[in-house]
């Protein structure tokens, strides 16, 4: 399979935008900085969840990926990731150990275990 491989900046970007997104979400929702308590982590980590397993499954990348051009495909034959695919993509991701860990082909661990790979949205000429 042919595919643009994405960058580790490129990654760190689009994750850091959709959990900043998250957070200001959660952040204005309880009043402001001022009044955080100490579950608006967990709430902030829900909502990442949420908000990156619902956009992949739809539409093949999260808020992040939108804006930096890039999405999730499967790595078998390119198409869009299942619905399980993007799920256990997700959790994987959330635990971070596994986003941080890298094959020869660009890929963690979240995605060589849901079988999919990050890659640029442009077309590849043959």
């Amino acid at each position: 399979m042919n595919f643009i491989r994405v960058g580790l900046g490129r990654r760190l970007i689009a994750l850091m935008i959709d959990w900043l997104m998250c957070y200001a979400i959660i952040t204005a929702s309880v009043g402001g900085l001022g009044r955080r308590t100490h579950l608006d982590g967990f709430a902030v980590l829900a909502l990442f969840f949420f908000e990156v397993f619902l956009l992949v499954s739809l539409t093949g990348a999260s808020a992040g990926h939108r804006i930096l051009g890039i999405s999730v495909i499967r790595f078998s034959d390119g198409r869009a990731p299942t619905i399980v695919q993007s799920l256990i993509r997700t959790l994987l991701l959330c635990l971070v150990i596994t986003a941080i860990t890298f094959d020869e082909n660009g890929r963690g661990l979240h995605d060589r275990l849901s079988g999919t790979v990050l890659t640029l949205r442009r077309k590849i000429s043959a």
